[in-house]
């Protein structure tokens, strides 16, 4: 029974594994070996791994930790679990897809034009502003939404927590006295 209380906090902590192996694993050594970093410093693939690791790593530790805190803290019958799995899915999904369908695709598509054409070429106005780039950068918006979408759930959730908390403290006393 444990371990389906502290179900949210443990995916949330199985979460930093993927984007620990992901982000700071993957993407990390992507762009930092010296060869890497010749080509690529600076372009969409940093900004690549720096979503994954540090929102995917800390920010799942963070929200992880909120939660298991949170089950100690509050009564279960307080809680609004039904919130908590479209928020984790909303983050991580939303995280993947900026991740992979505009950050990586933008990154790898500015290391080959700096591979080929120098760095100075990959920042220039000719390749940010080409019609591959700024399809790319739209192709953010709906994984920025669903991102969003997971955020406003889980920032519902611990305002909800919180209300039935006051609820219940002030109901408390209410029903100690008609008892009493």
């Amino acid at each position: 029974p444990w371990v389906a209380a502290y179900r949210w906090p443990i995916l949330c902590f199985v979460a930093v594994g993927f984007w620990n192996t992901v982000g700071a694993g993957l993407l990390g050594f992507a762009i930092n070996p010296p060869a890497a970093l010749y080509y690529v410093q600076g372009l969409n693939m940093t900004p690549a791994h720096g979503h994954a690791a540090l929102f995917g790593v800390y920010g799942m530790l963070g929200i992880g930790l909120m939660l298991f805190c949170m089950r100690g803290l509050y009564s279960r019958s307080l809680h609004a679990d039904r919130l908590l799995a479209p928020a984790f899915w909303g983050l991580n999904i939303g995280l993947a897809m900026m991740v992979f369908m505009s950050l990586l695709p933008a990154g790898i598509y500015q290391a080959y034009e700096s591979v080929t054409q120098g760095l100075w070429y990959a920042r220039s106005a000719e390749v940010i502003h080409s019609r591959v780039m700024e399809s790319l950068v739209w192709l953010r918006v709906p994984g920025d939404v669903v991102f969003a979408i997971g955020a406003v759930l889980l920032a519902a959730y611990a305002l909800l927590l919180l209300r039935r908390r006051r609820e219940a403290a002030v109901a408390a006393p209410v029903l100690q006295q008609q008892a009493g």
